[in-house]
């Protein structure tokens, strides 16, 4: 089955071919990092504005990088949600409209899915079952996944997501957007151990997360620091370096608790900050170190993506689902809803 995946969430345009038989024959992506920069952050009305712009010389690039003519598929996945609702409803329309066009049905899907099923896109995918960290911009959960659809949540942040923290905390050390990747480069040159943050929930049981404390602690670190006209370009970077650390340190703390609470082996880490060096490090020690196994997608697939929609809409359109007529666009949709596929 060959699959139009679109990908439309917030502020990455993602296009792709998918073929269940020779796997992904083409993808291309726009990221409007440069349009939403001297904002400070993400503007919704304009990150629709530029979707509508991007997606049809990005779907005609992908159709002649695959060899294939257009509308020689049988089935178009877009991104239903979570997401802008507003950067939702582009995918969705152009989507709807294509699928109609073409006479080949469309099907809404969960964006987070998307993201967990990435890994599957590499040479060597998991094998379910596994545990698999989701880590963003906007979401930070544990889940049990013993199939596609078959979800459990373990924990989840309940507050800031991390990667959300990462960026308001970039962002409240003047550092331009998007913060995490300035974060992780800054730290890169930071002094090991000049300031020490806390590691939230670590200390309790069970899987939830927080990120709060961290980003004030982080905050009043840096407001000392320029009380006393010390925040130079060095501070900055140990800073950075103290507060990536307890990010990492906190979610591999929570990853070896998941597994050896479901006394599964293999791990997954998927999202945005799922691309970090220092996290993916940290956590291969820590898999190894239980004779498990840790996957991940490569860099180009953690960010949002049209390549794992198209993968995430094949599953589901070969075990025979797909919408109803209409868009299907929701701000905020739990996993656990998403209906199961079986074997």
């Amino acid at each position: 089955m060959r699959v139009l995946g679109i990908e439309t969430s917030c502020d990455e345009t993602g296009v792709a071919l998918y073929d269940s038989e020779k796997g992904l024959l083409a993808d291309a992506l726009f990221s409007q990092i440069d349009l939403h920069r001297v904002y400070g952050g993400v503007v919704p009305e304009l990150a629709s504005r530029d979707h509508v712009k991007r997606l049809v010389p990005l779907l005609r690039e992908v159709f002649a990088r695959a060899g294939v003519a257009e509308g020689e598929v049988d089935g178009v996945a877009y991104t239903a949600g979570p997401g802008l609702v507003g950067a939702l409803l582009v995918g969705g329309a152009c989507a709807r409209a294509l699928a109609f066009g073409w006479g080949v049905p469309a099907l809404g899907v969960h964006h987070m899915e998307g993201h967990l099923l990435a890994p599957m896109l590499e040479e060597q995918p998991p094998a379910f079952p596994f545990v698999a960290l989701l880590v963003s911009g906007g979401h930070t959960q544990l889940v049990r996944v013993d199939g596609i659809g078959h979800y459990r949540l373990l924990g989840e942040s309940l507050d800031d997501a991390a990667g959300e923290a990462f960026d308001k905390t970039a962002k409240l050390m003047g550092l331009p957007y998007p913060g995490g990747p300035e974060i992780a480069r800054l730290a890169q040159q930071g002094t090991p151990g000049r300031f020490t943050f806390p590691r939230p929930m670590t200390d309790r049981p069970g899987l939830d997360f927080s990120f709060s404390g961290l980003k004030t602690a982080t905050l009043n670190a840096w407001r000392e620091l320029q009380a006393s006209a010390a925040a130079d370009d060095q501070a900055r970077c140990d800073v950075a370096l103290a507060f990536e650390q307890a990010v990492v340190e906190t979610l591999t703390i929570k990853c070896r608790r998941a597994l050896k609470e479901t006394g599964l082996k293999r791990l997954v880490i998927a999202g945005g900050v799922s691309a970090n060096r220092h996290l993916r490090a940290s956590l291969e020690k820590m898999a190894h170190g239980l004779k498990g196994e840790l996957f991940y997608a490569r860099p180009a697939f953690c960010t949002d993506n049209g390549a794992m929609i198209a993968y995430a809409g094949c599953q589901r359109l070969m075990a025979g689902q797909q919408d109803a007529a209409g868009i299907e666009a929701r701000a905020r949709w739990p996993m656990e809803e998403l209906p199961p596929i079986f074997a």
